[in-house]
């Protein structure tokens, strides 16, 4: 091989170090953050004077922050399943359709990935607004369907391009329809893309706020812009102990998805 690591020598050593320092970089924030959430000044002080949970007591009293979590809840499981449908859909054409545009086709799906969001934000909220969308359910569940999707396609298309499509022929020549051959032998082959696509799409709807921010009315709030609303009226730790919970779900989902891969996998 061109590059071993176990021939660098002394390079190891610093790209170990390297890879800390990057990491460290990026995790401090928000161990400041889940510090800062239990500290007991009434103000975002570091370091603490002291340690208390009365401000995540005060968030889970406070029924504003209940309902924008609750909200963020189900606008992110309905976005979603639709993401992951029209993923699955999406993926077998991708993979197994010959047609002109194909990769086009591709391209277009994987468009909201790496176009900014704010100027995808700029552009439905002008839309949602003409057409009456805007700060409702329907329109936040749209938006953050489109911006789910590349989340599901990606990983449903890598476990379809994986898998053997002459076992599903096999089922065929057997006697099975070919609607049951996909319903029983490639959908449960695919599950951990299935899986992996649904973790990933409710993610990219629960710690959505830009988009949010432009679809929020005075009475449809998600988390982050209850989040965002908050940290320009005040500095209080309750806006820290609601991002360490934003935090905290987002870590159990991606350690439940790696468990979940692992298991299903063997």
């Amino acid at each position: 091989m061109l590059l071993d690591y176990d021939r660098l020598g002394w390079l190891r050593a610093a790209l170990v170090g390297f890879t800390a320092a990057v990491a460290a970089f990026l995790l401090l924030p928000v161990v400041f953050i889940v510090l800062l959430s239990f500290g007991s000044s009434r103000w975002l002080a570091f370091p603490p004077p002291g340690w208390t949970l009365k401000w995540y007591q005060q968030l889970l009293a406070d029924p504003s922050w209940i309902d924008a979590a609750l909200t963020s809840a189900r606008i992110a499981a309905m976005a979603a399943i639709l993401a992951v449908i029209i993923g699955l859909f999406a993926s077998f054409s991708l993979v197994r359709g010959e047609f002109r545009g194909r990769q086009v086709l591709r391209g277009l799906l994987l468009t909201p990935m790496v176009l900014p969001v704010v100027v995808f934000a700029i552009a439905i909220y002008a839309f949602f607004l003409r057409i009456g969308l805007a700060g409702t359910t329907l329109g936040f569940v749209i938006a953050h369907t489109i911006l789910a999707l590349p989340f599901a396609i990606i990983p449903i298309t890598a476990a379809l391009e994986g898998f053997d499509k002459s076992i599903e022929d096999a089922a065929i020549v057997c006697g099975a329809s070919p609607l049951q051959a996909r319903l029983r032998i490639t959908l449960p082959s695919i599950r951990i893309g299935i899986f992996s696509a649904a973790i990933f799409s409710f993610l990219a709807s629960w710690d959505e706020v830009v988009v949010a921010i432009f679809m929020a009315s005075p009475t449809l709030q998600t988390l982050p812009v209850k989040i965002w609303g908050s940290l320009r009226a005040d500095l209080s730790p309750v806006v820290a102990a609601a991002s360490s919970l934003l935090v905290g779900l987002t870590l159990c989902l991606m350690i439940v998805t790696a468990l979940l891969r692992r298991k299903l996998s063997r």
